[in-house]
C-alpha cells in the first residue's frame, strides 16, 4: 500500500476548523485513485479545537507546538510516503483535477517542482480580490515562461519528496506565512532544479479579509521579505535589486489593464499593499538592527 502512494498531500492548519473542513471535503472529491494519495494534516499549535473530521477518506493528523507553516509543512513531509509532495492550505479547495494536472507536469519534467493557479473564492470581498490580483500580477511577471518559473506560492505546490527532503524542505526559521515560499523557490532554483507553472492545476482560495487584516497581511509579507533577504545573505547569494519603477506602475494599473470591476478601488488597494509591505520591511530591519 505504501509503495503505491503517488502523492502525499500536506495541509498545515492553525485555529481554522471550518475552512479546514471545506478543504478536506474538496480533497475527498479529487478525481484521482484514492489508494494513490494520502492526506496529512499538521496542526500547528491550535488553541481552537479542530473537531471531528467529516471527510470521506482517512486522514493522518499530526500535532506540533506552534512553529509556523514552514515547520508544519516539513513535519508533514517527514511523515509522508508518497513519491511526490503536494502542498495546499487549509483555506483552499483544490479542483477535482488538481493532482492529475500536477502529475502531468511532474512526469513530463522529472525532478521539477510545480506550482499551480490560485483563484479567489470570495469575489464579493474587495480585499481578497485585491490580494488575488497581486498574485496574478506577480505570476504573470515572474513566470512568463511556464517551464522556467521563478516564483509560486506554497498553497499550490508540488515537488518530488526525495529532492524536497534532500534540500531540507522549507526554512523553518520563517515564523509566519510570509516569504517562506519565496525562499523555497529561491533555494530550489539555486540547486539547479526546474520550477514549472501549471495554470490548469487550480485551487480556490477563500480567505476573508477586512481592510485592517488586509493591511496587516501585507505588513507581514514585508517583514517576511526582509527575513528572506537576510536568509539569502547568509547563503552567500547575490543581493536582490529593487524592481524597476515600471513594475510598480504596472501593478497599480493592473486592474485597469484587466478591465476589472471597481478598478479604481482595487488600484488603490494594490498601492496600499506596497506601502504596507515597505513599512513591514523597514520595521523588521529596524527590529533586527536593535538586537
Amino acid at each position: 500500500m505504501v509503495d503505491s502512494i503517488r502523492f502525499s498531500i500536506v495541509v498545515p492548519t492553525r485555529n481554522r476548523p471550518e475552512p479546514l473542513a471545506h478543504c478536506l471535503n474538496a480533497l475527498a472529491q479529487l478525481n484521482y485513485s484514492r489508494d494513490r494519495f494520502e492526506i496529512i494534516v499538521v496542526d500547528d499549535g491550535s488553541w481552537t479545537a479542530l473537531g471531528e473530521f467529516q471527510c470521506a477518506m482517512p486522514i493522518t493528523l499530526l500535532r506540533q507546538a506552534h512553529a509556523g507553516p514552514a515547520a508544519a509543512r516539513n513535519a508533514g513531509a517527514a511523515h509522508a510516503c508518497g513519491t511526490f509532495l503536494a502542498f495546499t492550505d487549509d483555506d483552499c479547495a483544490p479542483d477535482p483535477n488538481w493532482l492529475r494536472a500536477l502529475e502531468a507536469r511532474l512526469d513530463a519534467m522529472p525532478g521539477c517542482a510545480v506550482g499551480g493557479k490560485t483563484v479567489n473564492g470570495l469575489t464579493d470581498n474587495i480585499s481578497a480580490t485585491a490580494s488575488q490580483l497581486l498574485i496574478d500580477y506577480l505570476y504573470a511577471y515572474y513566470n512568463r515562461d511556464p517551464n522556467r518559473a521563478a516564483f509560486v506560492a506554497s498553497n499550490n505546490l508540488a515537488a518530488p519528496r526525495a529532492r524536497f527532503i534532500e534540500m531540507g524542505g522549507f526554512d523553518a526559521s520563517f515564523p509566519r506565512a510570509a516569504a517562506e515560499d519565496r525562499d523555497f523557490c529561491d533555494r530550489w532554483l539555486a540547486r539547479g532544479n526546474a520550477l514549472v507553472y501549471a495554470a490548469d492545476a487550480v485551487v480556490c482560495h477563500a480567505h476573508a479579509l477586512s481592510l485592517k487584516s488586509f493591511v496587516r497581511q501585507h505588513w507581514s509579507y514585508g517583514r517576511g521579505a526582509r527575513h528572506f533577504r537576510r536568509a539569502r545573505a547568509r547563503r552567500g547569494h547575490a543581493h536582490l535589486s529593487i524592481e524597476p519603477l515600471r513594475f510598480y506602475r504596472d501593478l497599480v494599473l493592473h486592474p485597469f489593464a484587466r478591465r476589472t470591476p471597481r478598478a479604481g478601488l482595487l488600484s488603490f488597494l494594490l498601492l496600499l499593499t506596497q506601502v504596507a509591505n515597505a513599512a513591514g520591511f523597514f520595521r523588521e530591519a529596524w527590529n533586527v538592527d536593535r538586537k
